[in-house]
């Protein structure tokens, strides 16, 4: 196969995704489209690199992350990051239901290792996932080590129409407080409203024209960059994620005006960034053969199940002590599923399929997507990997 015909399938995957999510209004959202036709791709005439082939080694994904996180840093400041805290709580308390449901029925029903092994990927990423993969390759448990890769891949089908279906009911409860005029208007401007010329404190003397999007991509990159030298600095006494500093370095570059909001938007390189990411997160579909998927269908089926109840009845507890919507509440900790940029397109699909009025977006925004952005990175790129560095211990 060739570089362009690949591409021009992958791309025209995501295609379908999307215009599936634009004619359901995002009931059937376009993660899952793509996750599902990757699936069958690999399993009939796809090359297992099909991805690579088309253009985007890990390399190239790993860079877009780094300019993706940090770029989601801008639409957060530092006031906002202190506003989420009951979001880091409920969170917290979604991954809690998890570890407490699977370790105590799940142990009964599929035994300890399995759950031990299932717990990290379900509430986390690649990383966590990798970790208990080798963990159970090196007991000699070699479905197990399977077993982890898939829950990584798989979880998603269940978490991508879950979430789209409470984050329309939130958003419906939403535009009718907004249309009443009970939602904070400061939130509303404060979306709505961005002047470079403030924004970027630091360079408020240099002539717009030398602000070029290279300028814009270099000083990204820049900031990126500082997040993985501190990582690596760190690493001796405490082990930090790179993407955590990110986000990080993000609100803090943006709040001391080095970085204007929505900085890779504006330096129009979000699109690209954002394709390469997806076509990075399916590539991890081609783990998943069909008689894998036999061989552990049950568990895996089972582990989900059980791993989503126990989110939602901490959640929904969690939620009703701090004044969360239930249906805010379950959004945030079923981040856990997937983490970013899922949690971040979902939302933004089912934003734009509630309402074509910008102002409406903006409060939609403002209120919806900040909570699920720091959800996706408390559960899946901080807590998962400390999890997965305690449970590969019981193996």
């Amino acid at each position: 196969m060739s570089q362009m015909l690949a591409l021009v399938i992958v791309v025209f995957i995501l295609l379908v995704g999307d215009f599936v999510a634009v004619r359901t209004k995002a009931w059937i959202p376009s993660m899952f489209i793509s996750a599902v036709l990757f699936l069958i791709g690999y399993w009939t005439f796809f090359p297992k690199e099909i991805v690579a082939l088309a253009g985007v080694p890990s390399a190239v994904a790993v860079m877009m992350m780094y300019l993706l996180i940090t770029n989601m840093g801008t639409l957060l400041s530092l006031q906002e990051l202190k506003n989420q805290w009951k979001t880091i709580v409920i969170a917290l308390s979604g991954i809690l239901g998890i570890v407490a449901v699977l370790l105590s029925v799940g142990t009964l029903v599929f035994g300890f290792q399995t759950m031990v092994v299932a717990v990290p990927p379900l509430v986390g990423g690649v990383v966590s996932a990798l970790i208990m993969s080798e963990g159970a390759k090196e007991a000699g448990l070699a479905s197990l080590s399977v077993f982890a890769i898939v829950i990584y891949v798989m979880q998603g089908f269940a978490g991508y129409p879950l979430t789209s279906l409470v984050l329309k009911k939130e958003g419906k409860r939403l535009l009718t407080q907004y249309r009443e005029g009970n939602l904070a208007s400061a939130e509303v401007a404060a979306a709505v409203e961005t002047t470079p010329a403030v924004e970027l404190k630091l360079f408020k003397n240099m002539p717009e024209k030398y602000n070029t999007d290279f300028f814009k991509f270099f000083r990204l990159a820049l900031v990126a960059y500082l997040a993985y030298l501190v990582s690596t600095l760190l690493a001796p006494v405490v082990s930090v994620s790179p993407f955590v500093l990110a986000l990080l370095f993000g609100v803090i570059a943006t709040s001391a005006g080095f970085l204007e909001k929505q900085v890779l938007q504006k330096a129009n390189g979000f699109g690209i960034a954002i394709l390469v990411l997806m076509l990075f997160i399916f590539d991890g579909l081609k783990q998943a053969t069909p008689s894998m998927l036999l061989e552990i269908i049950v568990p895996l089926i089972g582990t989900i199940i059980l791993g989503v109840v126990g989110m939602y009845i901490f959640s929904f507890i969690a939620g009703k002590i701090l004044k969360v919507s239930k249906e805010m509440a379950f959004a945030v900790s079923l981040t856990a599923l997937y983490g970013f940029p899922a949690d971040y397109i979902i939302t933004n699909e089912v934003i734009n399929s509630l309402t074509e009025d910008e102002k409406e977006r903006a409060a939609l925004t403002s209120h919806m997507l900040p909570p699920m952005l720091v959800g996706g990175f408390v559960t899946v790129t901080i807590v998962s990997v400390v999890l997965a560095g305690i449970f590969v211990g019981f193996l």
